[in-house]
């Protein structure tokens, strides 16, 4: 199957599910946009990051309990679910606020985007707490609240200089 036809599939599960906050994030649009930049043809997808905002349950059993049902619904597809609200205590950070607050955390500003399509408008709304431009101005951005080291190790295991040798460290 086509990553795109995968993308398009993805959302609308999500869209079924309708986690609240949710967003497609991180590799799910970066990658998409470094393999249009450069003129590859959708490379696997690692994972679906679908990311959500419920401090009300802040419970890893709960974001279990929605990978099964994706997994019901797509077991062809390698969901990994994360509620935002409760990162914060895996990272050792004050409280997040929503999905948005969250991505302004991750390693690399880059990774830090996320879309949601609206089911009543079919709108696709991008969520970047860093914006875009760099994205598309294929750098690989450290971001500042994260430590040196682990913004390293992750463009080492990922090898997205290696995959995407257009990218520039910035």
């Amino acid at each position: 199957m086509k990553q795109d036809s995968i993308r398009m599939e993805a959302i609308e599960i999500a869209i079924k599910l309708d986690l609240p906050q949710w967003l497609l994030a991180a590799g799910f649009v970066r990658d998409l946009v470094w393999d249009r930049l450069h003129d590859v043809a959708g490379q696997h997808l690692n994972d679906i990051d679908l990311i959500y905002f419920d401090a009300e349950d802040l419970s890893e059993s709960r974001e279990k309990d929605y990978e099964q049902q994706l997994n019901s619904w797509a077991p062809h597809l390698p969901w990994s679910v994360k509620n935002q609200a409760r990162m914060h205590i895996r990272n050792c950070d004050a409280p997040y606020t929503s999905c948005e607050h969250a991505m302004s955390f991750w390693p690399e500003c880059e990774t830090a985007i996320g879309v949601h399509v609206s089911r009543e408008s079919n709108r696709f709304d991008f969520i970047a707490p860093f914006g875009v431009e760099s994205l598309f101005d294929l750098k690989l951005t450290h971001n500042s609240k994260r430590e040196l080291s682990l913004f390293n190790a992750r463009t080492d295991q990922k090898a997205w200089l290696t995959r995407y040798p257009k990218l520039q460290l910035a």
